[in-house]
């Protein structure tokens, strides 16, 4: 499953730490590599990336003085956001993911006449869109399969890269999300933000507890990025071990060099912010040549820092 075209970059920023950004220090070679994927981030999720956020009315720390002018942008943007009530609709977010993920990032994905990305999970998924108020295109997207949803399916997507066997009591409070993606000429926190505003509103109308979904690193180093970037959680970034899921096909890090001095992605890092934590070693995905960690946030554990501006306009 792809990764989403980082919508965050704007916000990049916010995650690189105050060593790194005065550092005159040449980039490493490896990290060259992966400049062209940085704009790609996690895809399953989707769970795709909350950026760094404050309250705008609480005494900020340094590294959070741009944030009031962003959030500001973000409130005021037009889009609109809306679920698909029909499948003209449900095509219209088909159609962005698949000019994202298999014509801008070259990801396989089945063939399609319309040129649409299309899988057995979108039946039973609802569709988050966001609209340019203007055009009334669709400009960004996310898909949430239900509980209820994911019986009747029979399984998640998650249950194809892991034995999610430790989650099993969680499913009843538990979506996932996923195939994220925000159209190349609207990368901007406001985007993002709408999308997190409609996904918060939605997991507290529905009195859902755990939003899970894989985040996604790329792997144009042969996986030395991934796993150095895993070696380099923290255990308070790991999920207890009772909620510990495992790889069906793992990236073999015996086999790679894993001890690399790596930034993580903003992806991964504005989900660690938030409070999410890694459930997982890293899956491999062959098909989008990425390593995948398995990602869950509780929102009775979200940063309340951060809670407000994606949670308010639930309660």
């Amino acid at each position: 499953m792809p990764d989403i075209p980082n919508p965050f970059s704007p916000l990049d920023h916010l995650f690189i730490n105050k060593r790194n950004a005065k550092s005159s220090e040449p980039i490493k070679p490896w990290v060259d590599k992966l400049n062209p994927l940085k704009k790609f981030f996690s895809k399953k999720s989707g769970f795709s990336s909350a950026s760094e956020i404050s309250d705008p009315k609480s005494n900020k720390p340094s590294e959070f003085k741009n944030v009031p002018e962003l959030l500001g942008k973000a409130k005021r943007a037009p889009f609109k956001v809306s679920w698909a009530m029909h499948a003209d609709e449900i095509k219209e977010a088909q159609r962005l993911r698949y000019k994202v993920f298999a014509e801008e990032m070259g990801a396989s994905l089945p063939a399609n006449a319309e040129g649409l990305d299309v899988d057995e999970f979108d039946a039973y998924c609802d569709h988050l869109m966001v609209r340019d108020p203007e055009t009334l295109r669709v400009i960004g997207t996310y898909r949430v399969l239900t509980p209820h949803k994911a019986v009747e399916l029979g399984r998640l997507y998650s249950d194809s890269e892991f034995d999610l066997s430790r989650l099993n009591h969680l499913r009843p409070k538990m979506v996932e999300v996923g195939r994220s993606c925000v159209h190349q000429d609207y990368r901007s926190g406001a985007v993002i933000m709408a999308l997190w505003s409609g996904l918060g509103q939605y997991m507290k109308q529905h009195d859902y507890e755990i939003m899970l979904g894989c985040a996604s690193i790329p792997m144009a180093d042969g996986g030395h990025y991934a796993a150095s970037l895993y070696n380099s959680l923290s255990p308070e970034q790991m999920a207890p071990v009772e909620n510990h899921a495992f790889p069906k096909l793992p990236l073999p890090l015996d086999r790679l060099n894993g001890g690399l001095d790596v930034e993580a992605p903003p992806l991964i890092k504005g989900y660690l912010k938030l409070g999410a934590k890694i459930c997982s070693a890293p899956a491999w995905d062959p098909d989008f040549n990425t390593a995948d960690l398995l990602t869950m946030l509780r929102l009775s554990e979200m940063n309340p820092r951060y809670a407000k501006h994606f949670l308010d306009k639930a309660d």
